[in-house]
């Protein structure tokens, strides 16, 4: 259910982009005059995720993961059928409404059904669905777009989707909600407004320029609102967002991990396709089949990291993971236009290797110290800082392709631009790895052996371990 989920909502967030040309045939307009229909979904998918916890927390998982799926199909479908540029952009703002509480609401559900040492197998089968749908997502759509129409973009979620919602609906259990107290009115409107606001700058810096009057406007009022909630939230009774989960260091410290650390593994995957088609002028088609060994090389380390961290710990394999990274980086900054495809491919694998030493690590110690009746509002949190991420890597790249770009050839990049970038990058991952062995790999480990041993020191049954890691 949960890798259904996600696989749609990142094939969605990630496929648009693929039909725009199509969509501008169709409406009679640029390319550009579209990029409401990419941006309004990151920016509505920022502004939904404060809600998440508390309705997880009134309402129960299951409900409010299976209203989301199904509101998010419908909105698929009716995007589909979109007469005008304006409708399209209303439905794909309610895809990006459903998203926001897609992704923390079925987190959640997964974080207080399994024990920790459960959790470090199931986020082996999580990462499939999040290494797969963003590799997958240009070549599908190309598909799409070439011999269907660009209306199967959004269609396609439904052959996925409509299982995974009947499937859930007989089979998911339906634990019931408790009373989390008076609902935060004043805390969602400023945190909403933050992070769309924050989001919709930091989308658009790169394409408007980060002098606009427009994204400049949107940074400071971000920035402002954000502060604003940050200081109504830690003196709330009964916070949307529990601001107060970063005091604990563990917590806070993976965060920072994600912040930051999604910036060069992001970043990497973004840039590819760019340097591909741009560059070295392959076709779309060339460029997925290129970037796509990159998934094979994370699902084969998570399989490797499940095994030993229970033994290690979060900070050896993060660590090692993030100077991974930034090792195939300083490789990726010696390809030129000469660069064969098949080396391209086998630097993407090798980025593969390195990264799943960071995905299943930082989830599951994020959450290893934190109690149970908090578990919806440190997932919570976990989506915002991880979309934030996301969102600032393309952000970044960009920025750094255009100051290495001379304003003559602002359309078509030099080598030398892309092998900066990648220099760029390579130092903000070496820098996240010197920050990652600080990590206190102590408490996870110690919370992972409370959850799953009994009191004589035998191994616990799986009822149990839920008990006791819940104590």
């Amino acid at each position: 259910m949960c890798v259904s989920v996600t696989f749609i909502a990142i094939v969605d967030g990630a496929i648009t982009t693929v039909a725009l040309p199509s969509i501008a045939r169709q409406f009679h307009l640029t390319t550009a005059a579209l990029d409401g229909v990419v941006v309004i979904y990151p920016v509505c998918l920022a502004m939904a995720i404060p809600a998440s916890a508390w309705l997880v927390e009134r309402f129960g998982g299951k409900q409010v993961l299976l209203t989301a799926l199904a509101g998010f199909l419908v909105s698929s479908l009716l995007c589909g059928t979109a007469a005008t540029l304006g409708q399209l952009v209303v439905y794909r703002a309610v895809q990006g409404l459903s998203a926001g509480v897609l992704f923390p609401a079925s987190a959640a559900l997964l974080f207080s059904t399994f024990t920790p040492e459960e959790q470090v197998r199931i986020s082996r089968y999580m990462i499939i669905p999040q290494q797969i749908a963003p590799a997958a997502a240009p070549v599908l759509g190309g598909l799409l777009v070439d011999h269907l129409s660009w209306r199967w973009v959004f269609y396609v979620n439904l052959p996925v989707g409509l299982p995974a919602l009947l499937f859930g609906a007989v089979f998911l259990a339906a634990p019931r909600g408790s009373r989390p107290g008076r609902f935060d009115l004043p805390g969602l409107l400023l945190s909403a407004s933050a992070l769309g606001t924050l989001m919709f700058g930091v989308s658009e810096g790169p394409n408007r320029g980060w002098s606009s009057t427009a994204v400049l406007v949107s940074l400071v009022l971000g920035a402002v609102l954000l502060t604003a909630a940050a200081l109504f939230e830690l003196r709330a009774r009964h916070p949307l967002l529990k601001l107060r989960l970063f005091g604990n260091r563990l917590f806070r410290d993976t965060n920072l991990l994600n912040l930051v650390g999604l910036i060069p593994i992001m970043g990497a995957m973004y840039i590819g396709p760019l340097f591909l088609q741009q560059a070295q002028h392959r076709s779309a088609l060339e460029s997925g089949l290129t970037t796509f060994p990159e998934a094979f090389g994370v699902l084969l380390t998570v399989q490797l990291v499940g095994v030993v961290y229970a033994r290690v710990g979060p900070r050896l394999i993060i660590g090692c993971g993030t100077t991974g990274v930034c090792a195939v980086l300083l490789l990726f900054a010696t390809c030129d236009a000469h660069t064969g495809l098949w080396t391209f491919r086998g630097c993407m694998f090798l980025l593969g290797v390195a990264m799943g030493c960071f995905f299943v690590p930082t989830t599951v110690a994020s959450i290893a110290t934190i109690d149970r009746p908090d578990l919806a509002h440190a997932s919570t949190l976990n989506t915002v800082v991880r979309q934030t991420g996301g969102a600032l890597a393309p952000a970044a790249v960009t920025t750094a392709l255009v100051l290495g770009t001379p304003r003559a050839a602002a359309a078509n990049p030099p080598i030398g631009a892309y092998q900066h970038t990648y220099l760029a990058l390579a130092a903000i991952a070496a820098l996240t790895a010197v920050f990652a062995f600080t990590l206190p790999a102590g408490p996870s480990r110690a919370a992972d052996r409370a959850a799953t041993t009994t009191a004589d020191g035998r191994p616990a049954a799986p009822g149990q371990r839920r008990e006791q890691h819940d104590a």
